[in-house]
């Protein structure tokens, strides 16, 4: 409940705030994918969120409750690449099926090196084995050169919105780099 009324008094306090689409932006899908773990304190599942981009423009975004507990940090955050990688499978067909031609090998952000390693990894062990179908479908996508994955710092994870409170003036940097605008500012 209270997490619902601070978006109410968020919307109420944005009501000009929108998303600029630029007709003169580049046809590059560039992805962010973030997981927070444990974070529920009740069910202590994970929150993963993502945002997808193209260009310098925000098309689509994810935040959720994941289904299971994951039992590592890394198990969450390949969760959330998993989800991710299925969305921009079902991007690129839509892009196809609209005759738009995009280069097919989307990047795909990464704060967690530990995540990265395993969807890169051919060899399963016994520490990763419980989450061995997410990471075929991760590298499955890496093979087929769909996406790159790319480790990129938590300072600069634009994901992390979706996943974490921010502090208010952090928040505020976050959804500028979304692209959010005050459109009345803007006139």
């Amino acid at each position: 409940m209270q997490q619902a009324l601070r978006i109410i008094r968020y919307l109420k306090h944005a009501p000009s705030y929108g998303i600029l689409y630029k007709s003169n932006t580049s046809l590059k899908i560039q992805t962010f994918s973030d997981s927070n773990w444990a974070t529920c304190a009740t069910t202590r599942r994970s929150v993963f969120g993502y945002c997808i981009f193209l260009g310098t423009s925000l098309v689509a975004w994810k935040s959720k409750k994941q289904t299971t507990v994951s039992r590592s940090s890394s198990e969450a955050e390949s969760r959330a690449l998993a989800s991710l990688a299925c969305e921009l499978q079902w991007i690129q067909y839509l892009l196809q099926n609209l005759y738009f031609s995009v280069s097919t090998s989307y990047t795909a952000f990464c704060d967690n090196n530990s995540a990265i390693h395993i969807a890169k990894n051919p060899t399963f062990h016994e520490r990763t084995k419980h989450i061995e179908i997410d990471c075929h479908i991760i590298r499955q996508k890496l093979v087929v050169g769909l996406i790159h994955l790319l480790h990129v710092p938590s300072t600069r994870q634009l994901a992390y919105m979706f996943t974490k409170l921010l502090h208010p003036s952090t928040f505020q940097v976050a959804t500028s780099k979304l692209g959010l605008y005050n459109l009345h500012a803007h006139l």
